[in-house]
């Protein structure tokens, strides 16, 4: 008796990505911006909202968007493209440049959705370690060049360990693998500024960086990712879109977003000051190791079983991400609000000190 439309072969063995959200105080495992958009540019985004033509398709070729996000970023036009977020981009990269017969190299640990959207798209993965620091050296370079893939993934700041990659690394893969992508992600990046490959591109036109507003510029909720990259590689990804993928109210939000840009640097020094104070304490924390990070948040490794301590914070209203499945017993966390960031700090020397 048949039971439905049967899948892909090897679809219902994957889990559906999720990433729970339970009621609690203090919600500190997304890395999310913890700070509220101003009413100033709320309400320039109601106002913008309320003169569109919603009943019409949007821009299909982000014509502002896109202007403005080159003027910003200072890269040429041509070399810039908008989507629902950074991980539509990546989506579309592999689409353009994996699938069936082709290959994508990722440095684990690393971000999980790289290796699940390869997945997707029948693209084969070859996972290499990064060495105990978690830096991006000479030897995971020789090891990437020498697998001969179409893609390599450098993630930098990279999630969940929270340090940049070397900028001379990733010049190193370019030149190694000529005509294959290296897609540098920098979700994190606004918050290592110095660390950025975007100067890279111009001599490496196989460079593609992929970033997201939903960090530094506080925009996680409209879902808005760009790309900086060579106009051959934006061509490519035109031909791989959905006709109108980003909607009239997301090019909105992202254009208001842009000229409130200064609020956004703002926040950012709020939460560098919160993310070194996470550092600064947990290191004064016996048995507590603490790795350096350039991003939003701190992943460490507490003295006994993490998830027991994770437990032990949601227990307290505090949420962390337990990432023992992928760094050893190690958990990461957010940096928050200046009160946010203090009732994690409370909780968590309440929680090791029994």
């Amino acid at each position: 008796m048949s039971v439905g439309a049967e899948p892909r072969p090897g679809l219902r063995e994957l889990e559906p990505y999720e990433s729970p959200q339970p009621e609690v105080p203090v919600r500190l495992n997304t890395n999310e911006c913890p700070h509220p958009l101003p009413d100033a540019f709320l309400n320039e985004l109601a106002a913008a909202v309320r003169e569109l033509p919603l009943h019409r398709y949007p821009d299909g070729n982000m014509r502002r968007l896109l202007r403005e996000l080159a003027a910003t970023a200072m890269h040429p036009l041509e070399g810039v493209w908008a989507a629902n977020g950074s991980n539509e981009i990546l989506t579309q990269l592999l689409q353009a440049y994996g699938g069936p017969g082709r290959r994508a190299v990722v440095f684990e640990p690393t971000y999980l959705l790289h290796r699940r959207l390869c997945m997707l798209t029948y693209t084969e993965v070859e996972e290499l370690r990064l060495d105990g620091g978690f830096e991006l050296a000479d030897a995971q370079v020789g090891a990437a060049i020498a697998a001969a893939p179409d893609i390599v993934f450098v993630c930098s700041p990279n999630n969940p360990t929270g340090n940049a990659q070397p900028l001379s690394s990733i010049v190193a893969i370019a030149q190694g693998l000529p005509d294959s992508l290296v897609i540098v992600d920098e979700a994190y990046g606004e918050f290592a500024p110095a660390g950025s490959a975007q100067a890279l591109i111009a001599g490496n036109p196989n460079i593609a960086i992929t970033r997201t507003f939903s960090k530094a510029f506080a925009l996680a909720g409209a879902r808005l990712g760009y790309a900086l990259a060579a106009p051959s590689v934006i061509e490519d990804l035109r031909r791989v879109r959905l006709p109108y993928h980003l909607s009239s109210l997301t090019q909105t939000a992202g254009l208001v977003a842009l000229r409130h840009r200064g609020d956004a640097s703002a926040l950012l020094g709020a939460i560098r000051v919160q993310r070194d104070r996470i550092t600064r304490e947990l290191r004064s924390i016996a048995g507590v190791t603490v790795y350096p990070s350039d991003a939003n948040f701190v992943l460490f490794v507490p003295p006994g079983n993490a998830t027991d301590v994770w437990q032990a914070l949601l227990d307290r209203g505090v949420l962390v991400r337990d990432l023992t499945a992928v760094v050893p017993n190690a958990l990461r966390v957010t940096a928050g609000t200046e009160v946010e960031t203090g009732r994690f700090l409370d909780a968590i020397k309440e929680v090791l000190a029994r």
